[in-house]
């Protein structure tokens, strides 16, 4: 972490996805940033304001936003972590057929409070209330993608986001 303001004379500290604010030595607030996908089956059936309220309500903060139709050899750069898989042509052909919004979350704990949001990947075991369970149409099209962790959230947000375009 890094000093990069202080409050009141004491340093405020940040790290790249999470921000903690440490004054008298005590952590007074935990903001983490994630990344999220509206993914195509979910904009062709224009559910991406149903989505961005569900994360909203949960107390996540949407700030930064874009919808942008991905190439597939753009989806295969984003996905390149899946590359071996036998289910990657498939995604990257998916990823790539409709619109998608690309969205920044922030909000305590936002990458564990993001994929509880989102439900299980698969929507027969999500849990009720979560977005792929009421949305998704199947494992392969289950309308949301959200960061694992802090690292790929850093990762994730860089491909589709520059700095300027985020602003909390």
């Amino acid at each position: 972490m890094n000093a990069t303001m202080s409050i009141h004379g004491f340093p405020t500290f940040t790290s790249h996805a999470n921000r903690h604010i440490i004054l008298y030595g005590v952590i007074k607030m935990a903001i983490q940033r994630t990344f999220s996908i509206i993914k195509p089956d979910a904009t062709k059936r224009n559910l991406t304001g149903a989505i961005v309220a569900k994360f909203e309500n949960a107390g996540l903060r949407v700030i930064a936003q874009k919808k942008i139709h991905l190439t597939k050899a753009q989806a295969g750069v984003f996905y390149e972590v899946h590359k071996e898989r036998p289910f990657y042509d498939e995604l990257c052909e998916y990823m790539s057929s409709a619109p998608i919004v690309a969205q920044v979350l922030e909000g305590e704990n936002a990458i564990s409070l993001n994929r509880e949001i989102m439900g299980a990947t698969n929507p027969a075991e999500a849990a009720e209330g979560t977005i792929r369970k009421e949305f998704a149409l199947s494992l392969g099209e289950n309308s949301v993608h959200g960061s694992d962790g802090p690292d790929t959230a850093a990762l994730e947000i860089s491909y589709f986001f520059s700095g300027l375009e985020i602003v909390s």
